[in-house]
């Protein structure tokens, strides 16, 4: 079976396992961290208007802030234990950190993707792990930016928490590479928006793959078991 593309004999192979317990289970606590990161992340940069009476009564901003670095530290903790995963798991497990730009046929591969996807190819290929544009974004947004989150993310807690720190003294550096304080603020900020659109178009094509290649997607991520319906005759 090459490159773990399933679309030359779908009607032998109706099931498989893919997603380990841990891998689904780092996808819907990472989910929801992005979810919290993303609402909070977007009131601690355009706060809410200022309320009356006396500061001693409102907490607002600070709950705000607590949950987003509450949810900053699960996401950070979680993409840790993501990559020691990479390594212990199965090898669906690894494609999140792995971007074959070097293969010939991965290229091939996700130029067929990309017509399927234009609507230009009437049957999709099928595929047990990620196909190679799904592999190619989930490189991207889901590792790169996601060490770029971190790394942002906890160079500006390290201000909060002051010199010698250890948000400061490991992630500090990240402040005068970008310039000032304010440009790690402005492309964190653009980060986040990066996600939020990936995030979109995930949701869109999974649903879309369940509905018109006739495999399952969303369900894979709830039983880790990828299902394969038989093509429709000509």
């Amino acid at each position: 079976m090459s490159a773990h593309d399933v679309s030359d004999r779908p009607q032998q192979l109706t099931a498989v396992y893919v997603y380990e317990a841990p891998v689904r289970l780092w996808h819907w606590i990472n989910a929801t961290s992005i979810l919290v990161l993303s609402v909070t992340g977007y009131f601690i940069g355009s706060p809410l208007p200022s309320m009356s009476g006396e500061a001693s009564d409102h907490f607002l901003m600070g709950y705000i802030r607590f949950a987003h670095f509450a949810a900053a530290y699960v996401f950070a903790v979680g993409f840790l234990v993501r990559i020691y995963w990479a390594f212990v798991g199965n090898h669906h497990a690894r494609q999140l950190f792995r971007f074959p730009f070097w293969e010939r046929a991965y290229w091939k591969g996700m130029y067929e993707e990309m017509r399927w996807y234009a609507f230009l190819e009437r049957r999709p290929k099928k595929y047990i792990g990620h196909n190679p544009l799904a592999q190619f974004f989930m490189f991207w947004f889901m590792s790169v930016m996601t060490v770029f989150m971190i790394f942002t993310g906890f160079a500006l807690y390290g201000e909060g928490a002051g010199p010698g720190s250890w948000q400061d003294e490991v992630f500090g550096w990240v402040i005068p590479l970008f310039g000032q304080s304010m440009d790690v603020h402005t492309w964190h900020h653009m980060g986040m928006w990066a996600i939020i659109l990936f995030v979109m178009v995930h949701v869109y094509a999974a649903i879309r793959e369940d509905i018109m290649s006739r495999q399952s997607i969303v369900s894979t991520m709830i039983s880790g078991t990828r299902t394969f319906k038989d093509d429709d005759p000509d």
